[in-house]
C-alpha cells in the first residue's frame, strides 16, 4: 500500500472517495465515528511506536499517568506497558502541563511551539487560583531561578524536592501554591518531565531535556499548526470540539482555521461544520471489535457526537452511567470497566449496559486479552 508522511508519520495512503467535481459524499454520524476511529488509529493500521501516537495526535492527555500509557499501547503493536514506561524515561516523549490545566504527553521538538499556542490560554485559566495562593510576579521570578538552579546538570527532582529547595530559599512552596508555581514553570518551557523515580514523577531543565524543541518565529505559525495537528489527528471535529480540546476561544480558533482550511476537508452536518483531513478517510466500514478507553482518552475529546449507548437492559450502577472508563465494541459504548491487580493477576471488573451476542463476546474477550498481554499479566473477568 503506498504511504505518505503526515505531520513527521509514516502513513497509509487511504482511498478517496471524491467525486469527479471533487466534493465528498454528505457524511452521516456513523460515517464521523468511523472517520475517528480510523484516524485516531483504534481502528485499521496501528502507528509503530508511542512516539508516533504522541506525534500525530499532538498533545495525549496523561491526567492518569499508568492509565495514559495504554492510550499509546493501544495503537500500536507489540509494545508493553513496561516498554512504554521505559520509552517515557528515556525522554523519547514528555509529560507536561500543555492546552488545559492538566498534564499531557507531548513530543520533545512540539513542546516549545505547543506552549507558545496555549500557555496563555492556560496561565488565564489558572489566574484565579494562582492570586488566591499569592503566586505573584515576585514569587515567580524567584522560584523560577531557584529551579533552574536546582536541576542544572541534568539533575531530575519530584515535586517536593523542588518544593524543599523553594522552602530553603524562604519560599512557602506547599500543597497547591507549589503545584501552580511548578505548572507556571512548565507553562514558560522552562521545566517538562525527567525519568520516573521510584514511583514518584520528576521534573527536568526542558533545555537539557529536549535540546531540539524550538518556539515558531509567528504566534500565528504556531496556532496554525496545533490547528492543523488537531484536525488532522482527531478529525472530522468542530471548532467547538477544538476548544474544548484546547482551551483557546473560539475567536482564535476560526483565525487557525482560516490559516489551514486549504488544507483541510469540510462537511455540514446538523447545522455543525466538521472540519478533517482527507487522512480521515476510513479504508472500509468499522469492525466488529472492541475497545476498552482508559479515563481520558483522545478519543473521547469532542463536544459533538458522544459514541451512542447500546440498549440498557439493567438499572444503573455506582459508576456505569458515566464516560469514565468505557467499553466500545462496534463503535458503541457498551459498558465500563475498572482494574485492578492482585497476587500478580490483573482483575478486570465490567459492567456491561447490554447482554453481548457471540461475536460481540469475541471481540470483547480478544480486546481484555491484548490488554492483559500489554500489562505482561494473566487476567481474570469479573462482570459486575
Amino acid at each position: 500500500m503506498p504511504c505518505l508522511l503526515v505531520n513527521g508519520v509514516r502513513c497509509a495512503l487511504l482511498r478517496d472517495d471524491r467525486p469527479a467535481d471533487g466534493r465528498l459524499r454528505r457524511m452521516n454520524e456513523t460515517d464521523i465515528l468511523t472517520r475517528r476511529l480510523f484516524g485516531q488509529r483504534l481502528a485499521g493500521t496501528p502507528f509503530e511506536s508511542p512516539e508516533d501516537v504522541v506525534r500525530w495526535l499532538g498533545c495525549v492527555q496523561s491526567q492518569e499517568a499508568l492509565l495514559s500509557r495504554w492510550s499509546l499501547g493501544q495503537r500500536t503493536t507489540g509494545y508493553t506497558d513496561a516498554d512504554i514506561a521505559a520509552a517515557f524515561d528515556e525522554g523519547r516523549f514528555l509529560r507536561t502541563h500543555a492546552l488545559r490545566p492538566t498534564w499531557h504527553y507531548v513530543m520533545p521538538e512540539d513542546i516549545l511551539w505547543i506552549q507558545q499556542a496555549t500557555a496563555h490560554r492556560v496561565h488565564a485559566l489558572n489566574a484565579y487560583v494562582a492570586h488566591k495562593y499569592e503566586v505573584d510576579d515576585a514569587t515567580v521570578t524567584s522560584s523560577l531561578h531557584l529551579i533552574a538552579t536546582a536541576l542544572e546538570g541534568g539533575r531530575h527532582l519530584t515535586r517536593t524536592e523542588l518544593g524543599a529547595v523553594l522552602e530553603e530559599a524562604g519560599i512557602v512552596a506547599r500543597s497547591i501554591r507549589l503545584a501552580y508555581i511548578v505548572m507556571h514553570a512548565e507553562l514558560e518551557g522552562l521545566i517538562c518531565s525527567g525519568a520516573v523515580k521510584g514511583k514518584q514523577h520528576t521534573y527536568a531543565l526542558l533545555a537539557e531535556r529536549a535540546p531540539q524543541a524550538r518556539r515558531l518565529d509567528d504566534d500565528d505559525e504556531a496556532l496554525a499548526r496545533l490547528t492543523l495537528r488537531y484536525f488532522t489527528g482527531h478529525g472530522p471535529a468542530t471548532e467547538r470540539d477544538f476548544a474544548w480540546w484546547s482551551s483557546l476561544p473560539l475567536a482564535e480558533i476560526r483565525r487557525g482555521l482560516e490559516m489551514v482550511r486549504a488544507d483541510l476537508l469540510r462537511e455540514e452536518l446538523d447545522g455543525q461544520t466538521y472540519w478533517y483531513s482527507v487522512e480521515a478517510q476510513p479504508p472500509g466500514p468499522l469492525p466488529l471489535r472492541a475497545w476498552i478507553l482508559q479515563d481520558f482518552d483522545e478519543a473521547f475529546w469532542f463536544r459533538s457526537l458522544a459514541f451512542p449507548d447500546m440498549e440498557w437492559t439493567r438499572e444503573e450502577g455506582t459508576w456505569n452511567e458515566t464516560l469514565i472508563r468505557p467499553i466500545l465494541i462496534g463503535g458503541r459504548r457498551a459498558g465500563t470497566w475498572r482494574r485492578k491487580i492482585e497476587r500478580k493477576q490483573l482483575v478486570f471488573e465490567a459492567q456491561l449496559f447490554t447482554t453481548l451476542n457471540a461475536d460481540e463476546q469475541v471481540a470483547f474477550d480478544a480486546e481484555v486479552a491484548r490488554y492483559g498481554a500489554y500489562m505482561g499479566l494473566p487476567v481474570r473477568v469479573d462482570f459486575i
